[in-house]
């Protein structure tokens, strides 16, 4: 009888031996760096090495390199769990080249225990974080490589789920410093100015300018990785969307209360989320698509929860604009997919006739990526377009990359959400038998040699020579930054010249009608936008609401909105009638509140021949500027409105007034308003003329509100 127990015991004890080590088997063991690099396939033209791992680093998600070659590393050892305020574990690493060979040998802990650090960015000889709530500013003031100061410069930011919090800090062309906030909800103060109000955060990013003590909302809603282009275009990741942008800022969409919708957001990709990842999918991602997909078909829900081969986890969009790749390669965008253990590329075009970019797959990206890992562990949250040409890739490296919160509890039974917490790398991709080390050391240089940094071939380069120059406020280079700006070749590069003299508070109106009319169009689009600091250009910014390349056209509208409403009406009613098959341009005229009036009906009316033929664009623009009115829901101009739906020329097409009635209709009840007593005789009279139905029946619902309450 003992030998049958002990028997019994040894089964029981073999078998649960045996489940366990299956239960293991579910998610892959960490590679050594060197077999982590075999993992990889990389696009043909280029290699891969490693320059810094564990224990150098740990967990990072974030890099930068400041003028002289420092690089800033940022740890975010918190991840996935919510961070203690007061004992936060991340860290921001000081990495060095000490030797010179392109590899990292030297690593100080430059400042520990940061709670929620996310991304760093070089300012003012120091460098700036974020860390929800906060936006910090580092600096070490005495040379041993180690933070001597820390300041909170901003405050009141949400602090939930880490993969959803400021971040993603990028110096613009402009001179402001951008932040993804992911639309999260906060009230952030400016602690250098208690004075100033707060911004409201939520259904938005964020932008600041130190140098001006100014902060803004800014439109978007980036997730983690913020890619701004050469014509400070800004592109950004979330999750399911590898690439999005927000074409309309915050400062025009903003401009009154009524929009219809005020998310901007727009995705220029044209081949959808379809990614080719080598790796197969979790065990856990597989069971809880399984499930979510079962529960959706029960419902006849006509929707798809992909489990792999699709994108889920998009981050770190970065621009690539250095001048070590192939001459295609420049202006790219690299965005990882830590799901999916790949490196997306997309390249970016913008013809004449669009006012908005197209992201497409690479020549040799069409049924591959750029470079995918067989190693489950490889995660790309960012990377960082270096001094010498190359680019970084920051590896968080670790076996599971999800919020816990996301994830079932019997599956995360078995899953380590640690493992890989002592793990980390960052990798150099540079063509083959190309690699260039390059060690700046830009603070010793003299203003004169950084105005020549502002035509260097690389972005990295241009970018930090302008933030010195602005930082250092030398009058005397004025002068040659002006002849880049007059006479030099490269739009680039005058683009730069424009935005560095604005920074230097030299900026004429003379230097913006040469932008205005330069022969390249993202410097006009520029100067368009410039312009509405100079009252005495505004008759240059309305002709170019007549420029030959959509995308001018579409930046001088946004600006022309700002002009006084005759001198708005009367040139946006021309360019609306020119360009009204644009989807994107109808929102900009819209958020011109002088375009939601009677008069500028009217103006569109007398302009040509908008209400001539009709068009998919043309109704979308009339319903919503019927769905303004009803928001608005002023009296006298619904009234007139009803007056405008009788003319002969609108009358003629019953779609136009279909279209105003029934945005009409959406505003007032959005807003749960009802008519006053002058629009209630206006549209009782027009009701009376009505033949078509479908306008006669929404009229009617349009007094029920009213006459249901006498």
């Amino acid at each position: 009888m003992d030998n049958l127990k002990s028997g019994a015991l040894l089964i029981i004890f073999s078998a649960g031996i045996l489940f366990t080590g299956c239960k293991q088997k579910r998610y892959a063991e960490a590679k050594t760096v060197e077999n982590e690099l075999k993992s990889f396939v990389l696009e043909d033209g280029f290699e891969i090495e490693n320059v810094a791992a564990e224990p150098q680093v740990v967990m990072p998600v974030s890099m930068a390199i400041d003028e002289d070659g420092n690089t800033y590393v940022v740890e975010m050892e918190d991840y996935p769990f919510v961070a203690d305020a007061a004992a936060g574990k991340g860290n921001i690493k000081m990495l060095l080249d000490v030797d010179g060979d392109g590899k990292f040998d030297s690593a100080y802990v430059f400042a520990q225990r940061i709670p929620d650090a996310t991304s760093v960015l070089p300012y003012k000889k120091g460098i700036l974080v974020t860390a929800a709530p906060n936006i910090l500013f580092m600096k070490d003031t005495t040379g041993d490589h180690r933070a001597d100061v820390i300041d909170t410069i901003f405050t009141g930011f949400f602090t939930g789920n880490s993969e959803a919090q400021i971040t993603s800090l990028t110096y613009g062309i402009d001179n402001w410093i951008y932040a993804n906030n992911h639309g999260q909800a906060g009230q952030v103060k400016f602690l250098k100015r208690p004075d100033l109000a707060p911004v409201s955060m939520g259904g938005h990013d964020f932008r600041f300018r130190l140098d001006k003590e100014q902060f803004e909302a800014e439109s978007g809603t980036g997730q983690y990785g913020l890619a701004i282009n050469d014509w400070n275009h800004r592109f950004y990741t979330q999750n399911t969307l590898h690439i999005q942008t927000n074409p309309i800022a915050w400062r025009y969409l903003h401009r009154h209360a009524y929009m219809p919708s005020y998310s901007g957001d727009y995705n220029p990709s044209d081949h959808e989320i379809e990614m080719f990842q080598l790796t197969p999918p979790p065990y856990w991602r597989k069971e809880r698509s399984e499930r979510r997909q079962r529960q959706y078909d029960s419902l006849k829900l006509d929707q798809v929860e992909w489990i792999s081969g699709h994108f889920t986890g998009a981050s770190g969009a970065t621009f690539y604009g250095g001048d070590n790749f192939p001459k295609e390669y420049y202006g790219s965008i690299f965005t990882g997919e830590v799901s999916g253990n790949l490196v997306h590329r997309d390249v970016l075009t913008r013809t004449p006739n669009q006012s908005l970019y197209t992201a497409s797959r690479g020549p040799l990206e069409k049924k591959k990526e750029f470079l995918a890992s067989k190693d489950s562990w490889f995660r790309p949250t960012s990377f960082y377009s270096g001094p010498d040409g190359n680019l970084y890739v920051i590896d968080m490296y670790r076996q599971h990359i999800e919020t816990p919160v996301s994830i079932p509890d019997d599956l995360k039974a078995d899953m380590d959400f640690h493992a890989g917490n002592d793990k980390g790398r960052i990798h150099l991709i540079y063509p083959k038998g190309g690699k260039k080390v390059v060690k700046p050391q830009m603070n010793a240089l003299s203003s004169g040699e950084l105005v020549k940094l502002l035509t260097h071939p690389a972005a990295w380069w241009r970018t930090q020579a302008q933030r010195l120059l602005i930082d250092r406020q030398d009058q005397s280079i004025v002068p040659a930054v002006r002849a880049i700006l007059v006479s030099n070749t490269d739009a680039r590069y005058r683009l730069r010249a424009l935005y560095t003299l604005e920074g230097l508070q030299a900026l004429t109106a003379a230097d913006v009608r040469g932008a205005m009319n330069d022969a390249d169009a993202g410097v006009r689009e520029h100067g368009a936008i410039l312009s509405e600091r100079f009252p005495e250009l505004l008759p240059e910014l309305l002709k170019l609401t007549n420029d030959s390349v959509a995308y001018v056209v579409f930046q001088a509208a946004l600006s022309a909105g700002n002009a006084p409403a005759d001198k708005a009406i009367q040139a946006l009613s021309l360019t609306l009638t020119k360009h009204s098959a644009d989807s994107i341009l109808n929102i900009a005229v819209l958020s011109a509140e002088p375009c939601t009036s009677l008069k500028f009906l009217q103006a569109l009316k007398n302009s040509g021949n908008y209400f001539e033929t009709p068009g998919k664009y043309k109704l979308q623009f009339l319903k919503s500027f019927g769905y303004i009115n009803g928001v608005r829901n002023n009296g006298a101009e619904i009234a007139a409105l009803a007056g405008f739906l009788q003319d002969p020329v609108i009358v003629k097409n019953p779609g136009w007034a279909d279209a105003v009635t029934t945005g009409l209709l959406e505003g007032l009840t959005a807003e749960e308003k009802t008519l006053s007593a002058d629009a209630l005789k206006a549209l009782k009279k027009y009701e009376a003329n009505i033949t078509d139905p479908g306008i006669k029946n929404t009229v009617a619902k349009l007094l029920q509100p009213v006459t249901s309450s006498n």
